[in-house]
């Protein structure tokens, strides 16, 4: 059986061990995949691997031999489900494994703007620090968590693994979701809001949701204007939830301390995305789900997703 993995590295830039997945077949893994060098490098495979190459109803249509397509992330918007499934072809996915990483970087964001860490860290180096007559030098205000109020925009494991970190912190905990039955009572301390009531009184708004058409930009200038002056705002989840634009000018303005994100519209950005120039924009290259541990877990799903189809019992399955 021929398995192809079109792009690995990001899975695998060389720390993990790809074996558990060649003893499944004749295994070619090829680090990035320009599309077109996709069909030719997928012709013949039974079995194929795609984190972010498209793999679209005109492509699917080409490669008669696919019987199997895995992605290599919890989003399938990379391939063409319906289109899959009318050709018998089944696509797995990974969901849930990178739910602690993804958490515990909602809050190095937010201690990063909070206690301004990067910007002590340079001007220490600058030697103003050197220079002051006193031990303790800041620039700016200093935020203590506890006792804020953390409006989660979005429930589920991420949602409620970043609740759980925050109720540690002594924060208090805002959900806005589209199920607020199905966890009432699921954590202490817990309340459950309108997104406007939740943007209003939150000292901290972090996105959890998923990307569909009713939350692409939501939220845009009139949703960001509601939010406190002083407040931040943390985006691990996807980049078009936020209109950019507005973001940068609400930042610009001042209307909001400070945001913190993982993700972007487009990435990588172009060098025009007027966030990379905002005020109090700290910016991370998608790496919230990167850690070892979680690609590790990643990769042993993958290798599990494809043993259970290879013995008619498939599981993850998405289309």
């Amino acid at each position: 059986m021929k398995i192809v993995v079109l792009d690995g590295h990001a899975l695998n830039p060389g720390d993990l061990d790809w074996g558990p997945l060649a003893a499944h077949g004749e295994l070619q893994v090829h680090p990035r995949s320009a599309p077109g060098e996709v069909l030719e490098r997928a012709a013949g495979a039974e079995v194929l691997f795609t984190n972010k190459v498209v793999l679209d109803a005109d492509c699917l249509a080409q490669l008669p031999d696919l019987q199997y397509i895995g992605v290599t992330a919890t989003g399938t918007n990379v391939v063409d489900l319906a289109a899959a499934k009318a050709r018998g072809i089944v696509v797995t996915n990974v969901p849930a494994y990178s739910t602690p990483s993804v958490a515990e970087h909602v809050f190095a964001l937010l201690l990063a703007l909070a206690r301004r860490v990067e910007g002590h860290s340079t001007l220490v180096r600058e030697g103003r620090w050197s220079a002051s007559p006193d031990f303790s030098f800041w620039d700016g205000e200093l935020v203590e968590l506890a006792g804020r109020r953390l409006g989660l925009v979005g429930f589920g494991a991420i949602g409620q693994a970043v609740a759980r970190i925050g109720l540690a912190f002594g924060m208090r905990i805002l959900v806005n979701t589209g199920h607020p039955e199905r966890h009432r009572g699921d954590l202490p301390g817990v309340s459950f809001l309108a997104l406007e009531e939740l943007l209003a009184g939150s000292d901290v708004v972090s996105l959890h949701c998923p990307l569909t058409p009713e939350t692409e930009h939501l939220l845009d200038a009139r949703r960001l204007a509601l939010m406190r002056p002083g407040a931040f705002l943390i985006n691990t989840g996807r980049g078009p939830l936020v209109d950019e634009a507005a973001l940068a000018t609400a930042l610009n303005e001042g209307r909001l301390a400070g945001a913190g994100l993982d993700v972007l519209s487009s990435e990588p950005p172009s060098p025009g995305n007027p966030l990379l120039a905002a005020r109090n924009c700290l910016i991370t290259p998608h790496i919230a789900w990167a850690t070892r541990a979680s690609r590790s877990r990643l990769l042993d799903v993958v290798v599990a997703n494809v043993a259970a189809f290879l013995t008619g019992k498939s599981r993850n399955v998405v289309n």
